[in-house]
């Protein structure tokens, strides 16, 4: 699904015992936060890098990208979706990752239904191939971090973000973003934010953080009503904790290497 879709889930994750892997120089690396991704045709945004206790590398996207619904279906406990194991091309790898983890796929095996964790419990997990690890650096480009994970932002908090639309062909001056917070809603699963540009198809699964550079959410749906030209972002925090107790890979997120300097974006 090329549209903007939608997620959800519960509290955040502990951080894994081992150390976090060596990383490429952020300056060369060639996937990296915000790099496009590809699923069955269907063109996404990855958000952040993650890692397990083995030291296996992967790449967040919105569970949305691998659904096999219309673009207007976001209810992640009934839209069907592609199977784990399904391969996703992923800019600057040279080699497919595969889908090693979907909230939507953990939902509807766990027969969900909490209404906010369906509608807003969205992010699946890319393991990249080891051949690429050495490829990896987990900064946001232009923004630097993350720096963490955030719970929750409140009205007015600034927040920043990086999308990768092919739809900006390539115009990179437009990729970050900076922007408010509304607030969270559907109880604390996601968060209405406004930014100078909204997010655009293929924008989806971008990565979202706030003014300390702590990762708060997922691009995950184009509002049209009652917030026209806002974006749904749904509480990463929540959708770790949930992938965490589903069955998921038990995985840290990577923290940048590069300091974040979002906030220089706009000033």
């Amino acid at each position: 699904m090329s549209a903007l879709a939608v997620a959800s889930a519960s509290l955040v994750l502990a951080a894994s015992a081992s150390a976090a892997p060596t990383w490429a120089p952020a300056a060369s690396a060639a996937v990296h936060p915000g790099v496009q991704t590809v699923t069955d045709g269907a063109q996404c945004t990855s958000n952040f890098v993650f890692y397990d206790g083995s030291n296996a590398i992967y790449l967040g996207q919105a569970a949305h990208c691998a659904g096999t619904g219309s673009n207007t279906d976001t209810d992640g406990c009934t839209t069907p979706s592609l199977p784990l194991g399904t391969p996703v091309t992923v800019d600057g790898a040279s080699k497919p990752g595969t889908l090693a983890y979907s909230s939507w796929a953990a939902m509807q095996a766990a027969g969900e239904t909490n209404a906010d964790a369906c509608a807003y419990n969205d992010i699946s997990l890319i393991k990249l191939d080891p051949a690429d690890y050495a490829s990896v650096n987990p900064s946001v480009p232009t923004l630097g971090g993350p720096t963490g994970i955030a719970d929750s932002t409140a009205a007015g908090d600034d927040v920043y973000s990086y999308g990768n639309s092919s739809l900006r062909l390539g115009i990179t001056q437009l990729s970050p973003k900076r922007g408010k917070s509304l607030g969270t809603a559907g109880n604390g699963w996601t968060h209405q934010v406004y930014t100078v540009t909204p997010g655009i198809p293929g924008d989806s699964g971008s990565g979202f953080m706030d003014a300390t550079g702590k990762a708060f959410g997922v691009l995950s749906t184009l509002q049209i009503a009652p917030l026209p030209a806002a974006n749904g972002v749904s509480d990463l925090s929540r959708m770790l904790a949930y992938m965490k107790s589903h069955g998921g890979p038990d995985v840290t997120l990577a923290t940048g290497t590069k300091a974040f300097t979002g906030s220089l974006i706009g000033a």
